[in-house]
């Protein structure tokens, strides 16, 4: 895996062996970025069950300016941080290392970008999405970003949320919401 585009642009990512994390391919990651970017100018990244890391980076690369990742799995945890020492922008990334759900009430301020890939992805992304909502962290122009196994069916709302995008890549669907 690597970097696609941006400031780290080509640069390898290191995954974490085994069936704990599925990485997000380069080629998803190519085509989520092209759905809702590609770049960006400024704004803040929250990816809640980080796995590599590598979604956020790629945000940070096209040019959001902080993203908080938050992975409670130690070994990925590890390879999160290795590949934030990549980037040599180590200041613009915060890794926090607990279960998403007990960080939920603990985040301040808005995020422009929310990257949502959890294990167990329907019953989990509408309940994170509603906590999201009801701690005030999405922002006004938000995009939620969800990718699931490709038989998984999501709500076309969710509260003030709609589905604007939704596309099939082999086994995997990415669904973006917006307000």
């Amino acid at each position: 895996m690597r970097i696609i585009a941006g400031s780290f642009g080509g640069r390898p990512l290191k995954t974490l062996e085994g069936k704990t994390t599925r990485p997000t391919s380069d080629k998803v990651r190519g085509a989520i970025y092209s759905m809702i970017g590609p770049f960006f100018n400024g704004g803040r990244v929250l990816d809640l069950y980080a796995g590599s890391g590598g979604l956020s980076i790629e945000a940070i690369s096209r040019g959001m300016e902080q993203a908080v990742l938050v992975e409670r799995d130690r070994r990925a945890q590890a390879v999160i941080e290795a590949n934030i020492r990549m980037t040599q922008v180590q200041d613009q990334f915060r890794l926090i290392k607990r279960d998403a759900k007990q960080v939920l009430p603990t985040l301040e301020g808005q995020f422009d970008l929310v990257l949502l890939d959890p294990p167990y992805a329907k019953e989990e992304i509408v309940q994170t999405i509603q906590q999201l909502q009801a701690y005030d962290l999405l922002a006004p122009a938000v995009m939620i970003v969800c990718e699931t196994d490709k038989a998984v069916v999501l709500p076309e709302t969710i509260n003030d949320l709609k589905i604007w995008k939704q596309k099939i890549y082999g086994i995997s669907k990415v669904t973006i919401y917006v307000k």
